[in-house]
């Protein structure tokens, strides 16, 4: 075996032995999904879905059939087992090489077998490698065997569950390219585990034999079985090659590594959380160094791509992960920010075949910190929550699973940290049915990762197969004659559509912009002799087929009629603001540095949204600079422009282009023939867009921005109106502001000074009244001695309890904190009409008393409810009288 390579030096070997069998070799695609059937890249095959259902294979300009990669994926379906084994992981990167109708199932598997086994490659013993087949597969078998001389005692043939493409194609579907794979397994050796290759046939699970390498062979088209049952498989006009072999797996056989955390990428990131923590790597806590050290991968991989935490879509997931990386660093002890220091690491071991680990690499360490701060700002919310539920139950009652999956999956609340405290009252942990709460939304969670054709276009893409590309004419009209190519609906073709009726119609031709580049689909009006209906929104397939989503209103709409469509008038408004957001772009990285990049936007008739990468609020001045940038281009009525050509022509143009889009041999390059100045510098905007525009910049008209505001770690979000939106807009703010100007009988000139005079007497009022409200609770406490205080021993500990009235809030923790000072007492509880508060002394802690627990059952005597810390407790109840009068009975 070739001894003493690195994780990055197999990766390359890889890439540079396909290179030498003709492939072309093809950057990672972003961890963003580059179809909208899943979140995040799933698969090394991904990014080439259309080339495997037949669209041409050019890559930036060049013509290949072969390509290779190193893709990195992301897969969460099992991420609870991330850390609990030795193989799973979130992040994979998959090494690929595939041929779209060139090579076949020969050249597939001898070059396996020569890469894995030469010397000057990575010289695996061939004696300890192994493979299946699919049950029926004799090609594969007759070239494992005769061709590259593998022993038939070392090949298994396993059924369409484990060895097809996918799993249970031919049974199952779904219909479409489909077929039979070959996994290479490498038998580690006898101190890995003590079993055979022959109990593996049965188990199917082994630490000794290691899958590493999968060739999928995709040759059949699978179509709707006959009425018997019978699968129909019929042979693919060209044959396909999918392979993917586990980088993290090969790795660890050639390094000859337990595991993948001991690999050359995982262990200094393991061997620093280690330091960090203070915890050795072994024993039960090593599953929390796991967690972190695979996560924290994943996370900065993602956050390089572009995906930042939020409470939606691809950030939640995001979100999910860096969270369950912070709950294991708190588990091993770490309660301050600390995983971003992690960060180098991983982009100092990934950052030469993923550079923009290293380009990003601020961004993401500010990302993971400001993310770690909030979980555990979070993390207290949960203590809180759970206190709340544990106070108001029994000694020895069982805290429902549900409760514990919620204080997770809403408040990233570790279970493990539930079931400690829970013990500190008493109460145990439904750990099965929080097993079942989690499996429930972990199924969730698998079906929305899945991915297929006939899941495209709400089940209609089987329904769509064989027809044309649409020719798109609305760049240039607005309304078009046009025949009824299909209707589709249910998920098949239809004959007709009646009145009242609604499906999709596809057309021959079309004036309707189909949604894409965050630009919303068009909307309007098909009209035909005898009847009309409603253009509701447009898509388009990859295949280029656009897709109308039409409600008839009146007569019959069916196959082949002539129809005239007519797009909506709000068509004019979108242009308006997608050339909009083409300069607020372009002035947005003159005032505030080429450091912004767009991560998002969507451009409607009524209003543009538009999300950029920025480290801090824009300034009022910053905002009033980009404005005035806007207002140039559109006073100075420069024309808009594009025209179509190669995507190398236009990246050396300066044309902009967006991280991680996927763009074809010829794009549209959008050109504003103009600049302005700012700064001493010459602005201008040219990208690389598909959407409708204006003809000049005058025809943008007013444009006003709205606000700037935070959505994730390091984005920022701005919203913005043009045209006649802007205007209304200006005219609602300025009729407001004279309306409350005349309500303080003033001008609006002269609001601000206004409002500054009434905020002046309302500071100094409410002084007054915090002045009047310590006076009060005093004379309540007996003039600042605490002795209208009882104080009484209760479980071993002087208790004082005071109820006073006119307080609330902060007023009752105010008071609470003086009566403990003053009353000498170990725990005090004060009480308002509506609300309680407990405190406790420091040593009254250390001897057993907790605030949280006692102000639970003191509320449910109250009719109330609340929970917190073991010094500090706070509750609303609705009769305080009860809840003290319960003192006496809650210890």
């Amino acid at each position: 075996m070739t001894v003493s390579l690195t994780t990055a030096q197999i990766r390359e070997k890889y890439l540079q032995f396909f290179e030498g069998k003709g492939h072309l070799r093809l950057p990672s695609y972003s961890t963003v999904a580059p179809d909208p059937t899943t979140l995040f890249t799933v698969a090394g095959m991904q990014p080439f879905k259309d080339q495997f259902m037949g669209a041409p294979a050019v890559f930036d300009g060049v013509a290949n059939r072969r390509v290779t990669t190193a893709q990195k994926c992301l897969r969460i379906g099992d991420i609870e087992n991330v850390g609990r084994t030795l193989r799973h992981c979130s992040l994979l990167e998959m090494l690929g090489n595939f041929s779209f109708g060139d090579y076949f199932k020969q050249e597939s598997l001898t070059w396996a077998w020569e890469f894995l086994t030469s010397p000057e490659w990575l010289g695996l013993d061939r004696a300890r490698l192994y493979v299946t087949i699919y049950e029926e597969d004799e090609e594969a078998f007759r070239i494992w065997t005769e061709v590259n001389g593998l022993p038939a005692d070392h090949i298994l043939r396993f059924g369409a569950d484990e060895n097809f493409w996918p799993a249970d194609a031919p049974k199952e579907g779904p219909n479409g390219p489909c077929g039979p794979c070959s996994e290479i397994f490498y038998d580690r050796g006898p101190k890995y585990g003590n079993d055979t290759w022959a109990e593996y046939a049965e188990t199917r699970e082994s630490a000794r034999f290691l899958e590493i390498w999968n060739n999928v062979f995709p040759q059949f088209d699978r179509q709707d079985p006959l009425p018997d049952g019978t699968p129909v498989l019929k042979d693919l006009p060209f044959k396909n090659i999918d392979t993917g072999m586990g980088l993290e797996r090969i790795a660890t056989v050639v390094q000859d590594v337990y595991d993948f955390y001991s690999n050359d990428v995982f262990a200094p990131i393991v061997a620093k959380v280690a330091e960090m923590s203070g915890q050795a790597y072994d024993g039960p806590q090593s599953v929390s160094h796991r967690v972190v050290a695979e996560h924290i991968r994943s996370v900065s991989m993602v956050i390089a791509d572009g995906s930042v935490p939020s409470n939606t879509g691809r950030g939640y997931v995001v979100r999910k992960i860096l969270r369950r990386a912070c709950r294991h660093a708190y588990l091993l002890g770490l309660r301050e920010p600390s995983l971003f220091k992690l960060v180098p690491i991983v982009a100092e071991r990934m950052g030469d075949a993923y550079p923009e680990l290293r380009e990003n690499l601020a961004k993401i360490g500010a990302t993971v910190q400001s993310e770690e701060e909030r979980f555990l700002k979070t993390l207290e919310g949960g203590i809180q929550r759970l206190g709340g539920l544990l106070s108001g139950m029994e000694r020895g009652a069982v805290l429902s699973g549900q409760d514990a999956f919620v204080l997770y999956d809403t408040y990233g609340f570790p279970v493990d940290l539930t079931k400690e405290i829970a013990e500190e009252y008493g109460i145990t942990v439904d750990e099965a049915g929080y097993a079942e709460s989690l499996e429930n939304a972990q199924e969730i969670a698998r079906a929305g990762s899945k991915y297929g054709k006939s899941e495209l276009f709400g089940g209609n893409q089987e329904a769509l197969e064989g027809l044309p590309r649409t020719e798109f004419v609305g760049y240039d009209e607005l309304s078009v004659d046009a025949d009824v190519v299909a209707l589709v609906g249910a998920g098949e073709r239809l004959s007709h559509l009646p009145a009242g009726s609604e499906a999709t119609v596809v057309l021959s031709r079309t004036p309707f912009y189909a949604e894409g580049g965050g630009e919303v689909g068009d909307t309007g009006r098909l009209e035909w002799e005898g009847g009309a209906g409603v253009v509701r929104d447009t898509r388009k397939t990859p295949q280029g087929v656009f897709l109308h989503d039409v409600l008839v209103e009146e007569g019959e709409l069916r196959e082949g009629v002539r129809v005239r469509g007519v797009v909506s008038g709000e068509r004019r408004a979108t242009e308006r603001h997608h050339t909009a957001t083409h300069l607020l772009h372009a002035a947005l990285r003159a005032v505030l540095g080429d450091g912004v990049a767009q991560k998002g936007s969507l451009v409607a008739p009524d209003r543009l949204r538009f999300d950029f990468s920025h480290g801090a609020a824009l300034t009022a001045p910053e905002i009033a600079a980009v404005e005035l940038l806007v207002s140039r281009w559109v006073s100075a009525n420069f024309p808009v422009t594009w025209q179509e050509m190669p995507i190398a022509d236009a990246k050396a143009a300066g044309a902009t282009a967006l991280f991680g889009e996927k763009y074809g041999e010829t794009v549209r390059v959008v050109r504003v023939g103009g600049s302005v100045e700012y700064a001493g510098q010459s602005v201008s905007s040219m990208e690389l867009c598909g959407g409708a525009h204006v003809r000049r910049t005058g025809d943008i008209g007013a444009f006003v921005i709205l606000g700037d505001e935070n959505v994730a770690a390091g984005v920022r979000r701005i919203e913005a109106l043009a045209g006649d939106a802007a205007t209304a807009w200006v005219r609602e703010r300025l009729n407001a502001a004279a309306k409350v100007a005349s309500l303080l009988n003033t001008g609006v000139d002269g609001l601000e000074a206004r409002v500054s005079g009434l905020q002046a007497q309302l500071k100094a009022a409410e002084k007054d009244i915090a002045a009047v409200k310590r006076q009060l609770a005093e004379a309540q406490m007996g003039g600042g001695s605490g002795g209208a205080a009882q104080t009484r021993e209760l479980g071993g500990f002087r208790v004082a309890a005071l109820k006073l009235a006119g307080l609330e809030g902060n007023e009752l923790r105010g008071a609470a904190d003086r009566l403990l000072d003053q009353s000498g007492a170990d725990m005090v509880v004060v009480a308002g009409e509506k609300g309680l508060v407990v405190k406790v002394t420091k040593d009254a802690v250390t001897r057993g008393a907790h605030a949280g627990q006692l102000i639970g059952k003191l509320a449910a005597a109250g009719g109330g409810k609340g929970g917190g810390r073991p010094d500090m407790a706070q509750a609303g109840v609705t009769d305080a009288d009860a809840a003290l009068g319960a003192l006496d009975t809650a210890f």
